[in-house]
């Protein structure tokens, strides 16, 4: 579950001086020519002009239900974009009364557009309501969040649901409602006209979660992405801390009658209950007991997605507990790692996909799965796709959950740490590669100075580096994606003209190391304890003496791909070093969090990179149009609408404290100029 920004952040500082003193030779060479490896040999789908089942409004995190983030909003186009101008700013006031929290949270927020109003959560759990056209404020809820807490992945709330009363006339109190969860474990409805609370849902408007297990402190159990709604019954995962123990808390899944808050029905990934059929695929523990009874976490941090039509709801499950090593969980381990099915009446397993067998890299499944229309041979095709941190797609047919593109079991690296027994194998998507590189050798380390290569060279080539899936060791592994990304939870955009998913990737590199329990270790980078195990972890990320990665740029990228063949059909950098190196644009490409979204206007848009710009790019080849200039980093995905017949696309500026972008409170509209 750990990002870049929750670990050490990137010290692109330094480049202020390596790009003054070293502007040549090496560094010319990767600005200018890491370009041509981005290139792909793919072409953009014919254009489909009869795509139907999408409006010009945004009444979900994901865009709709099914998390297309897709927009039929047609006025701002590849020709229009460069008049493109800020229209309104609603700054939320998130950090008043608030200051001593604001270096420990990240506005992730996506507002949603329904009953006339703009509706979003702030860094502290806020509620507010705005005017489409105006930015005014409407109304605001305060759930009051405990600051005592210190949160895991920092205070932030990624946004908020709403459900509307099929029974009901659609005025009375509460007859339509927005449901949000707080960072302190609280999930609450509010009436979506006046942000009041709604008192028969729960107690007080209010119902708890609680972790079946004691946890290390409370910021160590949180909620931190929105809601889902299916039918009348809002669900949500939560989000819990990693590598403390192996008895760590659960990752149930929670689901509650929307008027009463009452409990519909809890699905665990760690499968309990005896005649589960995915119970043999766990071991048991060096005490005897069996691992599904006592592992925690396989959690759902990330967002959920829902097919209305079959009733069923989609959850992209985690890592088990602890993440790096798992001799006290042999075995598969479903059904964490996966993408699972239910029934979202009852709860009842329906199917299951895993991406990773008996994790010990911490590559949750992290962002939200994508139902999508895929046209292929005259055919439409229901399919899921879902985006990984190895920078896989896998593509499955929504129904079954079998591949709709083919998947295949490949032999991966085996571990030498005693206790441990991995699986030997790995699914790979046949036809599509990782969008990032999964494989470096001491020869490929980045550096502008000779002492950077040299330094990060012998750090690759000191450490076990047998490529993806290299399992922990105590002389370090290098583990290439990072457990940032590839993909992470800003998730997937779909064009469905085109069949092209758009994601955002990220690039770099982790040194991961085992060491016994006994070992005495001062370190001042992170340390997980794994308690239950004989074994304690560092992670750290792979940087060289002056900061930068030792892994080659871009380090950010945007990347389509063709769902009908899993052809990559373009690849593009971006970020710059602007607001990381003292207005010094290096096009390095830097991680990025928060998604993109498209529109049928032809572009992709998308902030979230560690320069704070909001930009657009040309669907169909990558090319980045315009862009526009935020008050402070723009680490959330944005959303489009038209308000009174204009276009507007929104985003919230507020920052990521672990990442170092600014911090602020912004919420920014652009559009074009008025006739």
């Amino acid at each position: 579950m750990l990002t870049l920004a929750r670990s050490h952040p990137l010290k692109l500082a330094a480049l202020t001086f390596l790009a003054v003193s070293f502007l040549g030779g090496s560094l010319i060479w990767y600005l200018f020519g890491f370009g041509d490896d981005l290139a792909i040999d793919g072409r953009a789908p014919q254009v489909r002009t009869d795509v139907g089942g999408f409006g010009s409004g945004w009444s979900a995190y994901g865009g709709d239900a099914k998390g297309a983030r897709y927009s039929n909003a047609d006025q701002v186009t590849p020709a229009t974009i460069g008049a493109l101008k800020p229209a309104w700013t609603f700054r939320t006031g998130a950090f008043e009364g608030r200051e001593a929290a604001k270096g420990r949270s990240a506005f992730e927020a996506t507002p949603i557009l329904v009953e006339d109003s703009l509706v979003f959560c702030t860094q502290f759990n806020e509620v507010i309501a705005v005017d489409p056209g105006s930015g005014a404020e409407l109304w605001r809820f305060d759930p009051e969040l405990d600051l005592s807490i210190r949160p895991d992945n920092q205070f932030t709330c990624r946004g908020v649901a709403y459900w509307r009363d099929g029974a009901s006339l659609g005025n009375e109190v509460c007859g339509s409602r927005i449901l949000a969860a707080t960072v302190d474990a609280r999930l609450f409805a509010l009436d979506a006209r006046t942000g009041q609370i709604c008192p028969d849902f729960g107690s007080g408007g209010f119902v708890q979660l609680s972790p079946d297990q004691p946890v290390s402190d409370p910021g160590e159990y949180t909620i931190t992405s929105a809601p889902t709604i299916i039918g009348d019954v809002v669900v949500t995962g939560s989000s819990i801390g990693d590598n403390q123990k192996v008895k760590a808390a659960s990752g149930t899944v929670f689901a509650f009658d929307v008027r009463t808050g009452a409990a519909r029905w809890e699905f665990n990934p760690v499968p309990r209950d005896p005649s589960d059929p995915a119970r043999p695929t766990w071991g048991r523990t060096s005490a005897g007991e069996h691992a599904a009874d006592v592992t925690g976490h396989a959690n759902v941090w990330s967002t959920m997605s829902v097919d209305e039509e079959r009733g069923l709801i989609f959850l992209p499950t985690s890592s088990p507990s602890p993440d790096f090593y798992g001799g006290e969980r042999a075995g598969g381990n479903l059904y964490t790692n996966s993408v699972v099915a239910l029934n979202g009446e009852t709860g009842d397993l329906v199917w299951h996909f895993q991406t990773v067998h008996h994790d010990v890299w911490d590559y949750d499944v992290p962002a939200q799965p994508g139902l999508y229309e895929v046209w292929r041979n005259g055919r439409a095709h229901d399919v899921v796709a879902q985006v990984t941190k190895m920078g896989f797609v896998f593509v499955l047919d929504r129904e079954t959950g079998e591949p709709f593109l083919p998947v295949e079991e490949r032999p991966v690296p085996l571990s030498d740490v005693p206790g441990e027994a991995l699986s030997p194998t790995q699914p790979f998507p046949v036809n599509t590669p990782s969008l990032v590189p999964t494989n470096i050798d001491a020869g490929d380390a980045f550096g502008v100075t000779l002492w950077d290569r040299l330094y990060c060279a012998a750090r690759i080539g000191g450490a076990r580096n047998e490529g993806l899936y290299t399992p922990p060791s105590f002389e370090g592994t290098l583990m290439y994606p990072f457990t940032g990304g590839g993909a992470n939870w800003g998730s997937t955009a779909f064009d469905p003209s085109r069949n092209l998913l758009i994601v955002n990737v990220n690039s770099a590199g982790h040194i991961i190391k085992l060491y016994a329990n006994e070992t005495p270790l001062e370190t001042n980078i992170e340390l997980g304890p794994m308690d239950g195990t004989p074994y304690k972890m560092t992670r750290e990320l792979l940087l060289g003496p002056t900061g930068l990665p030792c892994t080659p740029p871009p380090y950010g990228m945007l990347a389509a791909v063709d769902l009908s063949s899993g052809q990559i059909v373009w690849r593009q950098s971006v970020g710059t070093t602007q607001d990381l190196a003292a207005g010094i644009a290096l096009p390095l490409g830097t991680p990025a969090w928060g998604g993109p979204i498209v529109t049928a206007g032809g572009l992709v848009l998308m902030g979230a990179t560690m320069d704070n710009y909001l930009r657009a790019f040309d669907v169909e080849t990558g090319k980045e149009l315009w862009k526009g200039r935020l008050p402070a980093g723009g680490q959330a995905t944005p959303m489009t609408y038209v308000w009174e017949g204009r276009q507007y696309v929104v985003i919230a500026a507020g920052g990521h404290a672990r990442s170092t972008t600014k911090l602020g409170d912004y919420v920014i509209a652009f559009a074009l100029p008025e006739n």
